[in-house]
């Protein structure tokens, strides 16, 4: 069964135009990041490198549409940075993009290709539908502190993804609790792929294709449905 993914109308309304694409695979074998999944990531460093043509990532208009939107809901953009100016800001930096696992690896790759914010949640662990709500500041936010457990709280008003159990990612796409994160034991995933324009509805297209097709290879046997934008 498909899992059933909703925006609010108190999003829709402070954020117009954002727009979502669904890449949905089953039967995954995950793994350790691998000389395919580098691979994956060079190159997107490199696209992303030609892309700004010197520029800063912030100054990219996609990534210019996200300041707004964050600032929208009452986040500092240069200080909690969207998913994707942040990875590019790595992959830009010496160290480069870090290799975390075969999936992660893979839409980490199109986050930073593409200069639009990815994530992915293990099927496994959400509970329920997933919602893209404007926070009560009640709602559990698992994660992890000095290698203890934590629950922390968003503040009121902030863009949240939650499920039926709490929070699985604060400010939108900024931090990605570890309860739903894909690990090497993840079988069910999706990818989430979130747009504002100026991006149009055929590039947000091309790169869930695009991830689609380094899924197949990076985890032959899968079955992948990339789903229609909305």
């Amino acid at each position: 069964m498909t899992l059933t993914l909703t925006v609010s109308d108190e999003v829709r309304s402070l954020v117009p135009g954002f727009t979502h694409l669904v890449t949905e695979a089953r039967g995954l074998v995950n793994g350790p990041s691998s000389e395919a999944s580098s691979a994956l990531l060079d190159d997107a460093a490199r696209r992303l490198a030609e892309r700004l043509d010197g520029h800063a990532p912030h100054e990219d208009p996609h990534m210019t549409a996200w300041r707004a939107a964050y600032s929208a809901f009452g986040a500092k953009p240069s200080r909690t940075r969207n998913s994707a100016e942040a990875l590019a800001r790595r992959a830009l930096a010496d160290g480069g993009l870090p290799r975390i696992n075969l999936l992660v690896d893979a839409y980490n790759a199109i986050s930073v290709a593409h200069l639009i914010p990815v994530g992915g949640e293990d099927l496994d662990r959400v509970q329920g539908g997933m919602r893209l709500v404007r926070a009560t500041g009640d709602e559990p936010f698992v994660t992890a502190a000095a290698g203890e457990e934590t629950v922390e709280h968003p503040e009121a008003g902030e863009i949240v993804w939650c499920d039926d159990e709490g929070v699985t990612c604060r400010r939108w796409n900024w931090r990605q609790g570890p309860r739903t994160r894909l690990t090497e034991e993840s079988v069910n995933a999706i990818f989430l792929l979130e747009s504002l324009p100026p991006m149009t509805t055929g590039e947000l297209e091309a790169a869930g294709a695009e991830l689609a097709e380094s899924l197949e290879k990076l985890s032959p046997g899968a079955r992948i449905t990339v789903h229609t934008p909305k």
